[in-house]
C-alpha cells in the first residue's frame, strides 16, 4: 500500500466503513479512480493558498461518491494548512438563500488539522497570540512590559483589521471586544462574543454592549463576516478556507420563491469569488445532474446556468478536471474490486495473523462478494460501494479475524435488509414501497 496512514487513522477508517459511513480521514488510501482529478485539484488548492479564490461544482448521481470526493479534497486542503467546513444544504436547517445561516453553519463546522469543529475560538486565540509574537519579534517591546505590549498589540490589531473594519465594522468591533474580555479573564463575555462572531443568534445584549455591537447577523453582513474570518485565518497561519456546500440539489424540492432566492444567492457567491472579494476561499458545491441540467435547478436562473455551463457530451475519459464542473463517473466493477482489496489490506495491517485473514478473504473472494452485492442492487455498481464495504468489514473481515474456523465461502451468505439501506439502495434492490397499499398498518 503506497499511502502511509497511522494506526489510529486506520482504525477510524475501518470503524466508519463498518458503520456504513464515509470516513473523515485517511481517504487517500481509498481514493480509487480519483487520480485524474488530483493534479488539477492540487493546482486549485495552491491558488487558494496563494491568495486567490476558486469555485468548483461537483456533479454525480446518488452513490457516485460526491461526499467521499469532497472529504478527500478536504484532507488535501488540510495538509496545505487550509481550514475546512462542510455544510449540508436543507430547506429547514440551512437554506441557501439565508447567507447568515450558511455562515453560521460554516463556523459551526469549521475544522483544521489541529482542531475539531468548531475551531473558531482556537483560531481567534491563535490569531491574538500571533499578533503578540509579531510585536515581540519587532523588538520595540518586551514581554515584561505588559502595558506597552498590550498597546502595541492593539495598534497592530487595528492595522490588520483595517480592511475588515471597512467591510464588516461590527466583526472588527466584536474581535476587539473578544480580545479585551480574554485579556481581562472575563470568560463568559469572551465566549458570548465568539458566539456572535460565529453568527449565533440570541447572544445576550449585555455581552454585545461590551463590544459596542448591536443586533444579529443578517444576509447582507454575512459576506463581510466571511471576509473577516478569512483574514483572521490567514493571519494565524491558515492561508485559506475550503467550504463545501453539499446536496444543493435539495433546492429543487423547495417552494419556487425560496428556490429562486437560493439560486440567486449561489450566483452572487460565484460572482463575489470571481470579483476577488474572498482571497483564500475555495468554494465547492455538490449536486446531481438533475440540479445542474434540469429546469427546476440551475437552468431556472440563466445567469447561474451560464456560469456553471460545462460540456459533458464527450467520453468521460476526456473530461477536463480544470472546468468549473467535475463529473464523477461512479464505480465500475474493477474499481469496486480494487477498493475491496485496499480495505482488506488496511484491515489486516496491524494483525499478528494477517496472512490467515488475507488467505480467507483473498482477491477472488472479494470479487465474488462485490458481484453478489451488485447483483442484489440490480446490477448498479455505482451505488454498491457503501453496502459492499459495510458487508466486507462488518460481516466478513471481523468474523474471520475473531473466529479462526470461520470460512466466508462456507459460513456466510449475503443478505440485505431494507432497514440497512438508503432509499436509493432500496429502490435498486426492489425493496421500495410501490404504493400506499404496500404499507403494513398495525390496527387494533
Amino acid at each position: 500500500m503506497s499511502v502511509e496512514i497511522s494506526a489510529r487513522r486506520r482504525r477510524e477508517v475501518i470503524d466508519a466503513l463498518r458503520r456504513g459511513t464515509v470516513p473523515r480521514s485517511g481517504l487517500d488510501v481509498l481514493a480509487v479512480g480519483l487520480d485524474g482529478f488530483a493534479a488539477a485539484i492540487d493546482a486549485e488548492l495552491d491558488t487558494a493558498t496563494d491568495g486567490g479564490a476558486v469555485f468548483k461544482a461537483v456533479r454525480g448521481e446518488y452513490g457516485a461518491g460526491k461526499t467521499f470526493f469532497t472529504r478527500w479534497l478536504a484532507e488535501r486542503a488540510k495538509r496545505r494548512g487550509l481550514a475546512v467546513a462542510e455544510v449540508q444544504i436543507s430547506e429547514t436547517e440551512t437554506p441557501l438563500h439565508r447567507l447568515e445561516t450558511v455562515y453560521r453553519r460554516v463556523v459551526e463546522n469549521l475544522t483544521t488539522e489541529e482542531f475539531a469543529p468548531s475551531a473558531l475560538r482556537p483560531v481567534l486565540d491563535s490569531w491574538i497570540f500571533t499578533l503578540e509574537e509579531d510585536v515581540l519579534a519587532g523588538g520595540g517591546v518586551t514581554e515584561n512590559d505588559a502595558d506597552a505590549l498590550d498597546a502595541a498589540v492593539g495598534e497592530l490589531m487595528e492595522r490588520r483589521l483595517g480592511d475588515i473594519g471597512r467591510n464588516a465594522p461590527t466583526f472588527a468591533a466584536a474581535i476587539r471586544g473578544y480580545r479585551a474580555a480574554s485579556a481581562a479573564g472575563e470568560a463568559a463575555t469572551a465566549e458570548g462574543l465568539a458566539a456572535w462572531l460565529g453568527g449565533q443568534p440570541n447572544v445576550a445584549a449585555g455581552v454585545r454592549r461590551t463590544a459596542g455591537v448591536k443586533g444579529e447577523l443578517d444576509h447582507y453582513t454575512a459576506l463581510g463576516f466571511l471576509q473577516g474570518l478569512l483574514t483572521v485565518l490567514r493571519d494565524c497561519g491558515h492561508p485559506g478556507l475550503l467550504v463545501v456546500l453539499d446536496e444543493v440539489e435539495t433546492l429543487q424540492r423547495m417552494r419556487s420563491d425560496v428556490r429562486d432566492k437560493a439560486l440567486n444567492a449561489l450566483r452572487q457567491l460565484i460572482d463575489e469569488i470571481d470579483g476577488g472579494r474572498f482571497p483564500g476561499l475555495y468554494l465547492v458545491i455538490t449536486g446531481t445532474p438533475a440540479f445542474f441540467d434540469g429546469v427546476q435547478g440551475a437552468q431556472r436562473l440563466p445567469p447561474l446556468a451560464q456560469r456553471l455551463s460545462t460540456d459533458f457530451t464527450t467520453d468521460p475519459r476526456f473530461d477536463n478536471p480544470r472546468a468549473v464542473q467535475l463529473r464523477l463517473p461512479g464505480f465500475a466493477a474493477e474499481g469496486l474490486r480494487e477498493l475491496g482489496g485496499r480495505v482488506r489490506d488496511l484491515f489486516v495491517a496491524d494483525l499478528p495473523d494477517r496472512r490467515r485473514v488475507v488467505d480467507a478473504v483473498d482477491d477472488s473472494y472479494i470479487r465474488l462478494l462485490a458481484e453478489a452485492v451488485t447483483g442484489h442492487l440490480g446490477g448498479k455498481v455505482g451505488i454498491a460501494p457503501r453496502v459492499f464495504l459495510k458487508k466486507l468489514v462488518g460481516d466478513v473481515l471481523d468474523r474471520v479475524e475473531l473466529h479462526p474456523d470461520f470460512d466466508p465461502r462456507r459460513d456466510y451468505k449475503l443478505t440485505l435488509r431494507a432497514g440497512e439501506l438508503t432509499d436509493i439502495e432500496r429502490n435498486a434492490a426492489g425493496m421500495a414501497v410501490a404504493s400506499v397499499d404496500d404499507i403494513e398498518l398495525e390496527l387494533p
